[in-house]
């Protein structure tokens, strides 16, 4: 049933372009505005957007900034040396903290 209305849609769209129903349309021409958080509350976002506003961030971000730190380290280390397998183990451990964040 899904295919159905998937080709019935998509048939619509190209009858649309081609009558050029999509042509002059606000914004045309210029890049998509996405969230930043989408998977988060609005009370939440609103929270962390005066927080950024202020110069602070929430602990999610510099988790995430440090995870990013250690990847780009660990790419750098021989694979399969101490210094690998202890800082992959860091890794590790600062993902699982990110994940449980995220269920809070």
């Amino acid at each position: 049933m899904n295919a159905v209305f998937d080709l019935l849609a998509e048939q619509r769209i190209l009858e649309a372009l081609r009558n050029g129903d999509f042509d002059h349309l606000p914004g045309a021409g210029l890049p998509l505005l996405f969230e930043d958080e989408p998977f988060v509350s609005p009370e939440q976002r609103m929270a962390n957007h005066i927080l950024r506003n202020a110069g602070f961030a929430p602990p999610e971000i510099g988790l995430r900034k440090e995870i990013a730190r250690l990847r780009a380290e660990i790419a750098g280390l021989e694979e399969g040396s101490e210094p690998w397998r202890a800082q992959r183990w860091r890794l590790a451990e600062m993902i699982l903290q990110l994940q449980e964040m995220g269920r809070g």
